[in-house]
Formats: C-alpha cells, structure tokens, sequence
C-alpha cells in the first residue's frame, strides 16, 4: 500500500545516507515524516477494512455513515459470517456447519481441510460433554474414512481420540485440544474461508502494516539512532538513545 511504501522510502532515503551509525534528532525524524503525504481516503480505507475483515458490523457501519468510505463487500454478510463464528466458539459445530452451508455450499465441497476440521471439533465437543459412545461411533463413522485418505487427518484424528485414554485430560498431552484456543483456532479457519469465497482478503491489511513497521525500524536500528515507535498503540516517538 501507498502508506507502507512512503514510510519504507523515507527510511531507505535515510538508511543510505548512513555510512555509520548516526544520530537524527526528533527534529529532523518529525520534518521528515510530515513529509510524507498520506491521503485521508487511503486512512480510512484501512480502518473499514479491518472492521469489515474483523466483523465488526456496527462499528464498520457507523464509519461508512460518517466518513463515506464504502465497505468492498456486503455488511449484511458480515453478520452472516460472525454467527458462524460465534457458533464454532460456543462449541455449536453442527449449527456452524449449517450457516456456512446456507452461505455456500461450495465452501466445504472444496475444502476437505476446513471440512475435516470442523469435524474434529464436533468430536472434541462430544468429548468434552462427556458423549463417549456417540464420540466413538462419530470418529469411526465420519472420521476414520477420512483419515485413511489423508495422513495427516489420521494423525489429527488419532490425537483427538486419545482424549478419551487420560484420566486427567486438561492436564495430558492432548489437553490443549479441550482449551478454548482450539475452537478460537478453528473459527478463524473457517473465517478464513469465508472471506476467501467473498473475493475478499482473509487477513486485516492493518496488523500486516504495523509488522512491516517494526521490521523497517529493526532494519534501520543498525544504521541509526531515531526517535522510534515502541508502543504501537499510542505511536509515540521515543528519543533516540546515544
């Protein structure tokens, strides 16, 4: 994006002028980044693409209506797509599966991964409520053809299975399988998933930004001393230390 691009050259511009390590005064880093013109429209661009990618619906409404900036895609599928998620982080597969089914059907047809994913998590459920029978008849039933495909679903499959051999399961090997990280873990997936059948980016552009920010800077810190963002929530600039 434009906004990266400014910000990399006038590092560049500054990290070549460097033979050895210098020192640039906050004077100087402050002329040089109002230097850099970034337009308003290209700012909130980026705001309404994080809050539609996160699904912050309201939120994302709220900005078009006060900065006229129109989101790529529908709003009313981001709510859509958020009760999907909601549903796989309640532990609610079954129901996930439908909504993303009525969505498009397409998204599971063509991607066994997610598919088999959302399958585990099913049966990691039915553990967890203590179903054993029914977790069994599930994994064999719906699981093991699978895994006898692909081996890696296999090993997946095995690994969940061996929920049901500890006594202890939180505290086993496999007991992060039981952690509300697996189900957050699986509802990004299939996120993902969605936003990749919408023609649109799965990951926000705003995070992926502020990471190349910290690379710049870590790439420019062996050539200078600048005043330097360190907290990325306030972006203040911090004196540079000689």
């Amino acid at each position: 994006m434009s906004l990266f691009w400014s910000v990399i050259r006038q590092l560049a511009e500054t990290e070549a002028m460097a033979t050895s390590k210098k020192v640039i005064t906050r004077d100087e880093w402050e002329k040089k980044l109002n230097d850099v013109k970034i337009r308003k429209e290209d700012m909130n661009k980026l705001v309404m693409n994080f809050l539609v990618t996160e699904g912050y619906v309201d939120a994302a409404e709220k900005f078009r209506t006060e900065s006229g900036t129109e989101p790529d895609i529908d709003l009313a599928t981001i709510t859509d797509r958020m009760a999907v998620k909601k549903a796989v982080q309640s532990g609610n597969v079954e129901d996930a599966i439908e909504k993303v089914n009525d969505l498009n059907p397409e998204i599971l047809d063509t991607n066994p991964q997610l598919f088999f994913h959302l399958q585990q998590q099913r049966l990691i459920e039915l553990i967890r409520n203590g179903k054993i029978e029914e977790a069994l008849e599930f994994a064999q039933e719906e699981l093991a053809p699978r895994g006898e495909e692909n081996q890696s679903f296999l090993e997946e499959l095995e690994r969940t299975v061996a929920l049901l051999a500890f006594e202890d399961v939180k505290n086993s090997p496999v007991g992060d399988l039981l952690d509300i990280s697996q189900r957050l873990k699986t509802a990004s997936e299939v996120n993902a998933a969605i936003l990749t059948s919408q023609s649109h980016e799965k990951d926000p552009k705003l995070p992926s930004l502020l990471r190349m920010l910290l690379w710049a800077q870590n790439q420019l810190d062996e050539k200078a001393a600048y005043p330097r963002i360190t907290d990325l929530f306030t972006a203040t600039l911090e004196d540079p230390f000689v």
